[in-house]
């Protein structure tokens, strides 16, 4: 009998539906493969017994037809979400013994409406990071392998375990965060859809913060149609946040299959980077045609400042992290070494619970804050910010969609980066505008590169309008016929 981990969300959910199944036994089946896939270390806390006592509410739910939209599907959440009562430690020896006695309000969401927690997912450290590298437990490993099936891959970061797991049919959809393109980067690397909501349409509270002005929480998924229905449960208006917004959360799933005849789609020659490879080049002019052929036009756009995005990124990001990790310190939660010497326990503490990378964005975030740098830097960077979401803004007004490459290569081998934080971050040089402008954006598997690693295609949005990405993503999606990973090496 085939493994009922093959049947994606919303296959899952109509089998649930029509009885074919019980959720038991779909849940069954997603812990035997979670278990199963642990040479993956996509998870840092598996949650079996919590799993099967909702799969039993669930099957009562569907008896009794009470049941909710996401009614006993099985997800993993990121590490970075504090779940009540359960451990939550974004990545970090910091967190560690962290068990959260609040929940944060995008779980909160999907557990009222029937979803079921598999496990806490593995990330980078804090969210810092482009590769899964740089976990205190470890680093993820992607499911996909080079033709070879030679050198263990990289899932990208930060969200690399929810992006690692979704491709190993682990759960049927997770969640992850997206600062910088954490969420997007992965599911390029890991053919999986990642999309990044605008700013406010997810609610951050209960979300562990890296960089506030631009953390948001999004939904990676086998397909499209999967992501559409995740991220309906996942939005909400939170009093608790005050950057969630008021805007009402349309049906998402109902905007696939909508005609996009005479939608404009703009091309961003800024995005067209020396060295690119032909395989990326000739993919996004395939996704040029698959529009066309839709019926869009597509129009050349500039975006002038785009080549300040990355420096301004590492500016603002750091900054934020540098003030919201300053609640570490030993005292109050987390990790702490004693000392007689309050001003010594905290150079110890922060010392010995925090990763290189931590370390290092602290270090560049105090700085460009500090006295005498604070105009020269981040005063400056938060001026560019607005000259880089002026050329979206403007762009808009000639545009529906942005259609440019989710990464600038596919997924990296292990260990073949962390000595170069530099060539590390120019992995994020096409997400990166788009979280500064608080923009939706969207990364579906669109090809294969020489060695049969996947390759993405982003979409960018206009605020608040997932609903036109979903349309477009679909098109792609069924343009692409994307051979979705097959090979379970890792249980063998």
């Amino acid at each position: 009998m085939t493994s009922l981990t093959e049947l994606c969300l919303y296959e899952a959910r109509d089998g649930l539906k029509n009885k074919s199944f019980s959720t038991k036994d779909l849940i069954l089946d997603h812990i035997d493969a979670m278990e199963s896939s642990r040479k993956l270390n996509a998870f840092i806390t598996e949650t079996p017994e919590i799993a099967l006592k909702s799969a039993d509410l669930s099957d009562e739910n569907y008896a009794n037809n009470t049941n909710r939209p996401l009614e006993g599907l099985p997800l993993g959440v990121k590490d970075m979400f504090c779940t009540k009562g359960i451990l939550t430690t974004a990545s970090s020896k910091m967190l560690s013994n962290f068990i959260p006695p609040y929940e944060s309000t995008v779980t909160d969401n999907l557990w009222n409406n029937g979803a079921i927690l598999l496990g806490k997912l593995n990330n980078d450290e804090f969210a810092m990071g482009s590769s899964n590298e740089t976990s205190f437990f470890g680093s993820v490993i992607n499911p996909w392998k080079k033709n070879d099936k030679q050198a263990e891959l990289v899932p990208g970061g930060s969200s690399g375990g929810s992006a690692a797991s979704v491709a190993a049919k682990v759960g049927v959809g997770s969640l992850g965060t997206d600062t910088g393109g954490s969420i997007r980067q992965p599911a390029s690397f890991t053919g999986t859809v990642g999309l990044k909501p605008t700013y406010g349409r997810c609610s951050r509270w209960g979300i562990i913060a890296f960089a506030s002005s631009l953390d948001q929480a999004g939904p990676i998924t086998r397909n499209v149609k999967d992501n559409a229905i995740l991220l309906n449960s996942m939005c909400s208006h939170d009093p608790k946040d005050t950057t969630s917004s008021l805007k009402v959360v349309p049906n998402f799933e109902s905007s696939l299959g909508k005609s996009i005849k005479g939608l404009k789609v703009g091309i961003p020659r800024e995005f067209f980077q020396d060295g690119m490879s032909d395989e990326i080049i000739k993919m996004w002019d395939n996704g040029k045609e698959w529009l066309k052929n839709a019926g869009a036009e597509i129009i050349e756009i500039s975006l002038p400042n785009t080549k300040y995005a990355l420096p301004c990124y590492y500016i603002i990001a750091p900054a934020e992290a540098s003030s919201n990790l300053a609640r570490y310190d030993g005292v109050r939660f987390g990790h702490s070494v004693n000392s007689n010497d309050i001003n010594e326990m905290y150079e110890l503490t922060r010392s010995d619970g925090f990763g290189d990378e931590v370390k290092r964005r602290i270090m560049i975030g105090t700085y460009v804050l500090s006295s005498g740098y604070y105009d020269a830097y981040y005063l400056k960077a938060q001026k560019v910010r607005s000259l880089i979401s002026k050329d979206y803004s403007e762009a808009f007004n000639k545009v529906d969609v942005m259609l440019t490459p989710s990464t600038p290569n596919s997924a990296f081998e292990l260990n073949e980066k962390c000595d170069d934080p530099l060539s590390m971050y120019l992995n994020d040089v096409f997400t990166v505008p788009i979280n500064i402008a608080g923009l939706p954006a969207i990364s579906i598997p669109s090809s294969k590169d020489k060695s049969g690693l996947p390759l993405g295609l982003q979409l960018i949005g206009k605020p608040f309008d997932e609903e036109t990405l979903y349309s477009f993503a679909n098109i792609i999606e069924e343009s692409s016929n994307f051979v979705s990973l097959d090979d379970k090496w890792w249980i063998k």
